[in-house]
Parts: structure tokens; sequence; C-alpha cells
């Protein structure tokens, strides 16, 4: 797959080669993002006018736009400068005025001739009574007429892009369309009843009324379509080209599973069972596993990737666990610690701090395959760093693994399945945005024995309640994080919020009992207040929200969290999942300053109805939309210019699996349907995609 096929190079060509573009033009068009033909026919409409002929005006909803053929009757011009100049005007029924602003009468007067007729088109609204026209947008001659469309569209404007400009492009780009031959399955196709993709594109330029605009119309759903489809297939690329690398078949004798089910104190959940099997079968397949486990805080991920891991090691093999950080990983390992004893599974930990003799003896003991289980930060990934035959990788992310680096990870181990875990719930149309490459297991309820915790909103007036309640608390032996908001961009400005935050706390309840961490402290200071507060040396710990994702303090039992409202949904619910980990009853208290915004008050109100985390990302993507839901720039979920990803998400899913059929029927797309799939790749600008067929 050498180049971009010739049949599309019209589309990506010089923008000024569009009618009416010069290179002003072009530079100005720059700014919405069009560079080349191609952007221009993606750029649609967002709206239309409706510039259908009436007979009068009379009879018009006021303020609306109207189209009607008028006789002129006089002209008045404005006695001030810059005062109004006004032409009255006749239709078949009333008479009204066309207003003009800083207006030259010679022009209006040979426009305008007194007793002709014109067709005129714009925004009349009733002015002390009197109807008026405002600088009609279209005033011409009958001859004329068919230069106003009954419909016309509206697009996105900047400076120096008029809304003439636009047309004229888009309509000159439509000449330039070729003719492609469809990658869609026909089946697929004919059901949703969706024209050929170039009277798509043509239809969606000329709106013929309101319901052209709509998601759901024939046109515009294909085009949505096409984009979720160059998307996915690029996911199913990267994810065949994952199988493709030998697997290798890692079968579960069930020993060391059923060693530590038997010592658990408590049944796993049916979610838990579920995904265990699905992770199982996944690893005694000849292709490398690619799966996804999600659940939200609490759900028991540890113990499910802990089955998997066991999986490799009764197969002869190693496993290793990775963590974003230092403090995730030594968690990670007192979790399974006590699991892996009642295997009698070796489990050590590699981390940066390693070094010299002891590292030395880590890696030698890890090549000669004496260590089962490795639990580590990116370290492992480091040159010197050789198993003696690793078979699963588990990655516990939060939103810092995306396709690229789960390619990179296939190369380490000649066959390694892999593993990602993530305590974000994400909604569907997201996770499959975001890991259309992998198969999804979800863990979607709670271990019993888990306490619920009652979430509580509370106005900052009522400071000093909550303080003289922490006051309580801590006499009692009980543990509180206090998280201060991200009031600006400036970690500066909120370092000094906490930091007061800090000191008054201090004063309240005593020297030594308040620690704090934040942004801007050495890494080594950081994890020195974590392990304290860990400890239970210290019982409240102040922080900005870096407090890491996942660390668990079973006897932290209250959550403060001040300027709630600033916070995002997801966010909040990730904090609140901080306490409620071991086996006494919690309380969140949301602090929020008054008077709330509506969107303020919908996010609280949420929070404190529920603890489904599925239910509040839902909630999150409708209220903030899926590009500030997870900073697009760095989750791998991409900008679709057509397709809406909150409000199609069932569209997703048929393009996700359309496209997995696609290739594990034809995984070279050499087929014609194949071919046309490539042109639609180069039309899409999907480079990473282009890039694995050529490989392939």
């Amino acid at each position: 797959m050498s180049g971009r096929p010739e049949i599309l190079f019209p589309l990506f060509a010089d923008l000024t080669k569009l009618e009416g573009v010069g290179p002003k033009t072009a530079q100005n068009m720059a700014s919405l993002g069009i560079e080349k033909p191609r952007d221009v026919l993606f750029s649609l409409p967002y709206s239309v006018v409706d510039r259908r002929r009436r007979d009068s005006i009379q009879g018009a909803d006021f303020p609306s736009v109207v189209t009607v053929e008028v006789t002129v009757l006089s002209h008045s011009p404005s006695r001030t400068k810059g005062g109004a100049y006004r032409v009255t005007v006749q239709d078949a029924q009333t008479s009204f005025q066309l207003v003009f602003f800083h207006a030259r009468g010679d022009f209006l007067q040979r426009q305008l001739p007194e007793g002709e007729t014109r067709l005129v088109s714009g925004r009349i609204e009733l002015f002390d009574g009197v109807a008026q026209m405002v600088h009609p947008d279209h005033m011409v001659s009958l001859d004329q007429g068919a230069s106003i469309p009954p419909f016309e569209p509206v697009y996105h404007l900047s400076a120096g892009v008029t809304s003439k400009t636009m047309m004229k492009a888009a309509a000159s780009a439509l000449r330039l369309m070729p003719k492609l031959d469809e990658w869609i399955d026909p089946g697929q196709k004919a059901k949703a009843k969706w024209p050929d993709w170039a009277a798509a594109i043509a239809a969606s330029h000329a709106p013929t009324g309101v319901d052209s605009m709509s998601a759901t119309n024939p046109a515009r759903e294909r085009l949505a379509y096409d984009e979720f489809f160059a998307h996915q297939l690029t996911l199913a690329l990267a994810r065949s080209q994952f199988q493709r690398a030998e697997g290798r078949i890692s079968v579960a004798t069930g020993a060391l599973q059923g060693r530590v089910l038997k010592a658990l104190p408590y049944r796993p959940t049916q979610a838990q069972n579920r995904a265990a099997s699905e992770i199982s079968a996944d690893m005694a397949r000849p292709i490398r596993m690619n799966r996804l486990l999600q659940g939200d805080v609490g759900s028991g991920k540890t113990l499910v990737a802990f089955m998997a891991l066991l999986v490799a090691v009764e197969a002869g093999g190693q496993g290793v666990l990775m963590a974003p950080t230092e403090i995730l990983a030594r968690q990670h390992l007192q979790g399974v610690h006590p699991l892996a004893e009642q295997a009698g599974v070796v489990v050590e930990i590699l981390t940066g701090r390693d070094k010299g003799k002891e590292r030395k003896a880590k890696l030698e003991a890890l090549a000669r395959g004496d260590i089962h289980v490795l639990v580590g930060t990116h370290a492992v990934f480091q040159a010197d760093v050789q198993f003696g035959d690793l078979r699963l990788a588990v990655i516990d992310e939060q939103h810092r693994f995306g396709v690229r680096q789960r390619l990179e990870l296939g190369k380490k181990g000649a066959a390694v399945d892999v593993l990602v875990m993530t305590a974000t719930p994400i909604p569907r149309s997201l996770s499959l945005a975001q890991y259309g490459d992998m198969d999804v297991s979800i863990l979607d309820e709670k271990p019993p024995g888990r306490q619920p915790i009652t979430t509580v909103l509370v106005s900052d007036a009522r400071l000093d309640e909550v303080v003289e309640r922490l006051r309580r608390a801590v006499a009692e032996g009980k543990q509180a994080y206090w998280v201060c908001p991200l009031v600006d961009e400036s970690e500066i400005m909120d370092l000094t919020a906490a930091e007061q935050r800090f000191q008054g706390l201090r004063a309240a309840l005593g020297e030594g009992v308040v620690g704090i961490v934040h942004g801007q402290m050495p890494a080594a200071e950081k994890d020195a207040a974590m392990a304290a507060f860990q400890a239970g040396d210290t019982s409240v710990l102040v922080a900005t929200t870096v407090i890491e994702v996942g660390v668990d303090v079973p006897n932290a039992t209250i959550m403060v969290i001040e300027r709630a409202e600033f916070f995002g949904l997801a966010q909040l619910h990730q904090l609140r999942g901080r306490v409620g980990r071991g086996t006494q009853a919690s309380t969140c208290l949301l602090m929020y300053q008054s008077p709330l915004t509506e969107t303020g008050q919908k996010r609280l109100t949420v929070m404190r109805e529920t603890n489904d985390g599925f239910r509040i990302a839902e909630t999150d993507l409708e209220m903030r939309g899926a590009g500030d839901l997870i900073g697009t720039a760095q989750s791998g979920v991409p900008k679709f210019r057509i397709a809406d990803l909150e409000g199609q998400a069932a569209l997703m899913a048929v393009a996700q699996s359309d496209a997995r059929k696609l290739l594990s029927d034809d995984p070279t797309l050499t087929s014609p349907r194949g071919q046309a799939a490539r042109v639609l790749l180069w039309l899409m600008e999907q480079d990473q995609a282009i890039r694995l067929i050529s490989v392939g």
C-alpha cells in the first residue's frame, strides 16, 4: 500500500483549486480546520434557513426569515448621517419597509428602482408596530429568483469566510468528487436504507428542510457510520496485528486457583467468576489475548487479575503485574501477597528503587523462572529484564496506555497475553472508541462485605461544623482525607489553598494529626506523607487531587471534598472510592459554595443519589461531551467531524462488529470491498491503520 490512491488526488489538492478560494481565503479557512477540498466536503452545514417563497409577510411568525415578491413604492433617505434609509415595498397583501444603515442612496436607487418588482429574502421583525426587514440577505430581479435556494445551508464560519464563500467552495468541491466503490456491507447498507457515499455528501450539502439536519437522516447517518467504520477498522487492524503474532496456549489446571478460592473468606461474585472464565478461555487459545477488565472502584479486579496470573503459572510460565506508579505497585504487592502465599506462588516486586546487587539477584531469579509473578512499574520494560517464560502481562492503567503502547508491549514477550485493568467506568460508546481493539469483561457487582458510602452535600458556610465533626472522628481513631480544589490552572495557587487549609486544620486538630501531599512536593516526600497516613501516624491527609488513584487505607472512612462543584463527576466518583474500603461505614462530604449553578447542582445531586460508576459515567458524558470527559489529547479517542459519539453509540457498535468481520473474511483487504475499505482509510486519514496494513 504504497501511497494515496490516485482517485483521491483531487480531494487532497490545494484549496485554491476551488472556485472563489484565493490564498487569503484559504488561510482563513484553515482556522475552521479546512485545508483541502476533502475537508470542505466533511464540513457539513449545521442548520438550514427556510427561504421558500410566500405570497405575503402576513401570517408569518415574527421575527422570522421570509422570501417574498414585492413592488418598490418609495425611498426615504435618512435625515442624519448614519441614520436609517427606508424603502417602502408592497407584497400581495400588505406593505412593509426595507431598512438600511450607512447606505449609499444612489446604489439603492439602482438596486430598487421605484415601480419595479423584486424578490427579497431576509429576517422580518416588528418595530413600533411596523414590519421591517433590516439589510435583506437577498434582493434580486425575478429572472434571478433561482439564485435563492428554497432551503439555504448554514455553515460554521470564521473571520474572512462568508456564507457565500462556503456555499461556492462546497459546490465546487462536490464537482471534484470521484465515484468510489462501496466499503459498507451491502446487507447493512440496504437494511439502513443508506445512499452511496457521493450521494450522501451531496444531499448533506443541499438540505431540504430541518429533517435533513438530524443525525438519523439516512445521508448524515451514513457519513457518521463511515467515520466510525474507518476508526473501528483501524482498531481491528491493531487487534489482528496483535493476534497474528503467534499466541501461546496456557491452560489452567485449576489447582492453584482452587487453593486461593478455598482460603477466601467470601465467595467471588458472579461477575468475577464470569470474567475469570472469559480470561482463562482466551489464554487457552493459540492467538494472543487482548482484553480489558473494566470495573468500578471496589468491584474486585485484583482477585480476577490474580486468578489470570495463576493460569500463566499453572501452565508453567510467569506473569507480570504493572502499575503506573511505585506506590500503586507496592499496594498491588500487598493485595496479592496473601493470595500468593495460599497458592505457594513466589511474588516479587521490581521498581526503579532496586539497585546494584539486590536488583541483580532479582533479575537472575526472574530469568531462571524462580519468580512466578513480578509486580512493578514501567521499570519491568527495561532491556536487562529477562523472563524465563513470560505468558501474561496485567496492566493497571489510568488512561496512560494507548493503542500504541499496547502494540509496544506485544514486542516484549514472544507471545504475551495482555489484560488491561481500568477502574474508570467508561460509557459503552467511549469504551468502543478507546478500546475497540480489545475484548471487554465488565465487573458490575460489588463483592459482599463492602460498606456503602453515605454522601452528604454541605455548604461551605458550615465549615466549622465539618471541622468539629472531624475532631470527634479523629478522637474515635478514624482517618479522613481532605481534598482541596484545583481552583485555577496554576499549581502554585492551589498550593496556597492547600497550605492554608493544612495550617487551619492543624491548629484545630493538633500538631502531628494532619499531613499534606500536593503536586509540587518531591516524590520521596509525597511517598513519606502517604506512608505515614497509611500507617495511621497521621489521621487527616490534606491533598490536592494528586492523592494516588488506588491508594488503599482501609481505616479511612471520611472524605471531605472542598468546592466539589469544580470537579468532574468521574473525578468525584474516583475520590469518593478512596473511602469505604474497610469494614466500617463511610461518609463523603461534598462541600460547595452557594449559589450553585444548574450544572453544579445536577452533578452533586447525581453523586448523592447513586454509587453506580457506570450511571455516573453516562451522566458525565451527557453533561460534558466526550472530548472533555477524558481530555481528548491523551486519551486516544478520535475527534469525529460528523459522527456524534454520545448520541450514536449503537452505530459505533455496528461499525465495530462489521470491521472485525471484514478483517476476518479478508485479512489483507484485497477483495473488492477490502480495496474499497483501503480507499476509505486514506479518505479518513487513518495513517496508523495504513501503516498497519503495509506492515501486515
